[in-house]
């Protein structure tokens, strides 16, 4: 039982609740009351009364401390069946269980009020630190292309007669590039949002993998002039029932993500299949790859490897994640060929369906 859930049950639940734990061990302490004694029975309903302590608030752990306690002393304290207690050990003995089960109540109440004032202040440095790393992230991701932007305008706009044609163009090249950059940013914040908001909800339907792929590896050509991209797709993928936009956002950040980090000419492969009726989508490169100790992290929002260069927000990972477990898929980082490099495998259990099959839908 979840003690987090229980705690937040109203008031009369958490009573019945306590009332009956102590009823039904109760019950099952006087059938065996021959066999243990009823000694052993109070260390049994002391234990049940800890129980209570750690899922309810103090108010019915209290009750339930008392009920207990007139319990024992009602069905098994000789003399049974009366409020009497036959000798002065059982009359003490009645009062310290009534005074332990009562602070074991107290200081459960007062060990749950420390770990949930420790657990705010723990949430609030995390808060305060990712605050810190997005500021730290954007000033360097949103202020580089909106100076190139303003500088290539500044530029194009002061009638320097020295610019030549090429220039000009060279120059709305840059303020391209810059602005695709920033609306790449942009759009990574807005999915973040969507997914912490939980409203990413695929709208699925028919997807052609391979032009997916395709359309992915052509929008990266622009900014990836350095690193080979080879494209396999194995021969009679079926279409897949998927969110196509959520599935490129996907597939960009992950093939984009090498392009950011790997060193220059290094390979980058993205494979697509079908296995088991399912899709695995594939992106390689023979980069340096990740630390092993830190690969489980990678898909943290903002995490950053420690000694990579400026560059990225640390979204496109978290993204990635996010919009392929929207499709109740997984996506897993290990080695390439356990040489070095990198392998994302995205693996979706998606509908399929060839071609001749969609004529009956």
């Amino acid at each position: 039982m979840n003690a987090i859930l229980t705690r937040r049950w109203s008031q009369p639940k958490q009573f019945g609740v306590a009332i009956a734990l102590v009823v039904c061990v109760s019950a099952v302490c006087f059938v065996l009351s021959d066999y243990i004694g009823y000694k052993a029975v109070a260390l049994l309903l002391l234990m049940t009364v800890s129980l209570v302590a750690s899922l309810f608030g103090i108010m019915p752990v209290l009750v339930a401390a008392a009920l207990s306690a007139l319990v024992w002393d009602f069905f098994f304290i000789p003399p049974r069946f009366t409020f009497t207690v036959g000798d002065t050990e059982d009359a003490l003995m009645l009062a310290m269980y009534f005074v332990v089960a009562s602070v074991n109540a107290v200081l459960m109440f007062q060990i749950r009020r420390t770990e949930k004032a420790a657990q705010q202040e723990e949430e609030k440095e995390n808060t305060l630190k990712l605050y810190n790393t997005l500021l730290n992230s954007l000033s360097h991701e949103l202020r580089t292309p909106i100076a190139t932007i303003i500088g290539a305008t500044d530029n194009l706009q002061s009638g320097n007669e020295r610019l030549t044609t090429e220039n000009k163009s060279e120059l709305l090249g840059e303020i391209s590039k810059a602005s695709l950059r920033l609306n790449r940013q942009v759009e990574n914040l807005l999915n973040m949002s969507r997914i912490e908001s939980g409203v990413v909800k695929p709208k699925m339907d028919w997807v052609d993998v391979n032009e997916l792929v395709h359309d992915v590896v052509n929008r990266l050509k622009e900014f990836n002039a350095e690193h080979p991209v080879n494209v396999q797709v194995r021969e009679g993928l079926p279409l897949f029932k998927l969110d196509y936009g959520l599935m490129e956002a996907a597939l960009y950040n992950l093939v984009y993500n090498a392009v950011l980090y790997i060193p220059k000419y290094c390979t980058i492969t993205v494979r697509a299949a079908c296995v088991n009726d399912r899709l695995v989508l594939q992106v390689e490169d023979n980069g340096p790859g990740f630390p092993p100790a830190e690969r489980k992290r990678v898909f943290e929002k903002f995490y950053r490897l420690r000694e990579s260069r400026a560059g990225g927000s640390g979204l496109g990972l978290s993204i990635v994640k996010g919009f392929v477990e929207a499709h109740k898929g997984t996506v897993t980082l290990e080695s390439f060929d356990g040489t070095g490099g990198a392998k994302f495998t995205i693996d979706i259990p998606a509908a399929a369906s060839y071609i001749n099959n969609l004529k009956h839908e």
